[in-house]
């Protein structure tokens, strides 16, 4: 007969393993707070199920860090280790129990190592891989959906964009009568409404969806100073989940890997291109300290992978970096150029392969800088039928599920069959340069 330790061991070992098992089955990962319901994700034609939240994030409460040499069921199936010591057991005093050498079961070939099955970010290859190491698609202009407005840069609201895979959100923000607003160029030209309630958007799709990592660049248009953003920031909780780098030296292939940010309840990488300032708001991270791009605003078919911002080229091989692939049509109005997204070529410019396409310039940079973009900013990510998701998948060494994207009328369908759209949009542009 078992000592009264060694069956509360033998116990605590059984509910383990038991807890391996439904999880290599497919099951969700078991709530640390007792809440029943799940979320599902739709990604390219698959589902994945989480925890839902109550509203109140998904942090470290959520999935606890043990400590020690102990390893909680969350962490060794994220993480995939191979360390099978289970959680020590405790008394009703939260006593860890401990017994004689021979109480400690021992390890067999016959015992299989646990297998993870939740993605991160749509995929369970990169749960164990770097922040860094990774390339995400990216939605130029994120917020900027507009009908029939030449201004647009996206079709599909954000909440679309996320659940179709999009994984980096940019934005140009401009102030107006002392709110922040999200306006293309001018808020006269295209508003997509107040900073906060974009955001707000985001990280409630966040808590629903605990184990994706969301990036952002915000494009401060009018060069704020960063104390201006905080408001927008924090009423809005993001500020709440976003990661804080160790230190500003930290090199592409040091950032945690995805799993280590979804454990610590860290899964926002929030930039900003011009005037962040980490003494005073830490988790606003200067962009081109970390990162650099390729140049923007294309109307050249080639685009080149080289550096354009920041100009001052410096520690380039250890950022991250971005590749800018969306194409434009320019206008000179009285001498005034006005670019617009050329929606016409938008398949060819979304696609896997071919002169100018997406699949193209990742391959030039790779062949380039020795690795692929971090980040590939797209204008109409759903062009294509899930081309850019592919290039993505391609880059990043994993199959490609399809399914995507969010159902509209083909924009390149459109732009054929009704060539009037582009004047109508040049004469907004025309009032805009030379009456405004």
């Amino acid at each position: 007969m078992l000592k009264p330790r060694l069956q509360l061991r033998s116990a605590a070992i059984f509910l383990s393993l038991s807890l391996f098992s439904a999880t290599t089955s497919g099951w969700a990962f078991p709530d640390p707070q007792g809440v029943s319901p799940t979320t599902t994700t739709s990604f390219g034609g698959a589902a994945i199920s989480g925890p839902s939240g109550s509203g109140s994030g998904f942090d470290s409460s959520s999935f606890p860090i043990a400590t020690g040499t102990s390893t909680t069921i969350s962490e060794v199936l994220l993480k995939g280790t191979n360390d099978l010591d289970p959680p020590k057991a405790t008394n009703a005093r939260n006593e860890t129990i401990t017994g004689t050498e021979t109480d400690v079961p021992t390890q067999t070939d016959n015992v299989p190592a646990p297998t993870n099955t939740q993605p991160c970010n749509q995929y369970v290859e990169f749960c164990n891989r770097s922040w860094g190491n990774i390339t995400f698609v990216a939605a130029h202009n994120s917020p900027f959906v507009r009908s029939n407005n030449a201004a647009s840069n996206q079709r599909l609201d954000v909440i679309q964009q996320l659940n179709d895979g999009v994984r980096m959100l940019q934005g140009q923000t401009h102030k107006v009568n002392n709110t922040l607003y999200y306006c293309h160029t001018t808020c006269d030209l295209l508003n997509a409404g107040t900073v906060e309630d974009y955001l707000k958007k985001v990280v409630d799709w966040m808590h629903k969806n605990p184990y994706e990592i969301i990036t952002f660049i915000i494009g401060n248009g009018d060069y704020l100073k960063a104390e201006e953003f905080r408001a927008p920031l924090e009423n809005s909780g993001l500020s709440k989940l976003a990661y804080v780098p160790d230190n500003r030296t930290i090199a592409y292939h040091q950032w945690p890997t995805l799993s280590e940010l979804i454990l610590k309840g860290k899964r926002a990488i929030v930039f900003m291109d011009y005037e962040a300032d980490e003494n005073k708001i830490p988790y606003l991270l200067d962009e081109f300290t970390y990162m650099w791009e390729t140049p923007f605003s294309q109307t050249d078919q080639n685009f080149p992978c080289t550096i354009d911002r920041p100009p001052d080229k410096k520690d380039w091989e250890r950022k991250l970096y971005m590749a800018n692939h969306n194409l434009n049509v320019e206008f000179k109005v009285y001498g005034t150029p006005a670019l617009i997204p050329n929606t016409i070529e938008i398949n060819q410019t979304n696609g896997v392969e071919g002169f100018g396409s997406l699949g193209l310039q990742a391959n030039n940079c790779h062949t380039m800088w020795g690795r692929y973009p971090n980040f590939l900013l797209v204008d109409f990510y759903d062009s294509g039928n899930g081309s850019v998701f592919e290039v993505a998948a391609k880059a990043n060494n994993v199959t490609y599920p399809g399914g995507c994207c969010g159902k509209v009328k083909s924009l390149a369908t459109a732009a054929f069959v009704d060539p009037t759209w582009l004047v109508a949009e040049f004469l907004v542009f025309l009032t805009f340069f030379v009456l405004g």
